[in-house]
């Protein structure tokens, strides 16, 4: 069993429960927390309350969440977009909304169950829930990830991201219009002290991280921006990007959402546009492009048109 505590603040007052937890417990999901909430586990203030409950400053709220056994990781049929494969690899452009591995609440709408109902084999070194996964994009990321399909390839590949010899270039649609056409952030990223489900520029307890940016176009409220890693710290661009004070467009943790915005957004318009790194078996460089998906090409084509 573990349990997390929440003490709330003042901007956070008038949020119903479960949509609080929702944005607190990112990995849980919503129906699993509603789950949490009919069976007593979230106590305010020492009482159980129900997810409609509208929470106030200085409640102390705790979710109660039980031990599990080992859930079962099921294969199950996806349309995978295949960018590459071959006998120890397989590139897949990942859509927007989709988990990469299971989680509690959430143990078969990942591309984890995808990936054992396509693939014969997978490398195990993550265990049962990361079958094959090297590296990970957030649930509403979208763009291109390498799996491995046996573990020698996965040992080769990890080594390849830790010596930061993976080219990654991910594309983004962010709020405003940026000063400069290219630049280079080197702030560091660590835990935001405030808040520790959120990443944040801090010198506490944080590690180097560097992005590059260049402006792919200016349109007008927005800038459409290419941006290259040269290291991968959780959240790296969305955390960049909002300390320069221009959050990707859509991103509700890292930037605030303009209800009265009429662009059809629903996740963070962050894409991972290119992946290159060399084969885990033969050393040969391989670049890999994977297309913007249907939403963000949708968004850009409103922007440009208005």
């Amino acid at each position: 069993m573990r349990e997390s505590s929440f003490l709330i603040q003042e901007s956070e007052q008038g949020e119903r429960l479960d949509k609080f937890l929702s944005g607190k417990c990112e990995d849980l999901s919503r129906s699993y927390i509603q789950k949490l909430i009919s069976e007593s586990r979230v106590i305010v203030n020492g009482k159980a309350e129900k997810g409609s409950y509208k929470i106030r400053k200085n409640d102390l709220i705790k979710i109660i969440i039980p031990e599990a056994r080992e859930p079962e990781i099921k294969a199950v049929e996806m349309d995978l977009d295949i960018i590459y494969e071959d006998d120890h690899i397989i590139v897949i452009n990942k859509p927007p909304g989709l988990p990469v591995h299971p989680a509690p609440g959430n143990l078969e709408n990942t591309l984890v169950n995808g990936l054992l109902a396509y693939a014969d084999r997978l490398s195990g070194i993550n265990g049962v829930k990361r079958p094959g996964i090297v590296h990970r994009l957030d649930k509403d990321t979208s763009g291109a990830i390498v799996v491995a399909k046996d573990d020698l390839s996965h040992k080769k590949l990890v080594e390849e991201f830790k010596e930061r010899k993976v080219l990654k270039i991910y594309h983004a649609i962010v709020k405003g219009s940026l000063p400069y056409n290219e630049g280079i952030i080197d702030a560091p990223i660590g835990r935001d002290p405030r808040e520790r489900k959120k990443m944040a520029v801090t010198e506490r307890n944080s590690k180097e991280a560097v992005s590059h940016f260049r402006v792919l176009e200016r349109l007008g409220d927005y800038t459409y921006l290419e941006v290259k890693l040269e290291t991968g710290r959780t959240h790296q661009i969305r955390v960049h990007l909002s300390y320069l004070g221009h959050p990707i467009l859509g991103d509700e943790k890292y930037g605030r959402v303009n209800k009265k915005n009429r662009l059809p957004v629903e996740r963070q318009l962050l894409h991972a546009y290119v992946l290159g790194f060399n084969h885990p078996c033969n050393g040969e460089w391989m670049e890999f492009e994977a297309p913007l998906p249907e939403d963000f090409e949708s968004v850009l084509k409103i922007i440009k048109n208005t």
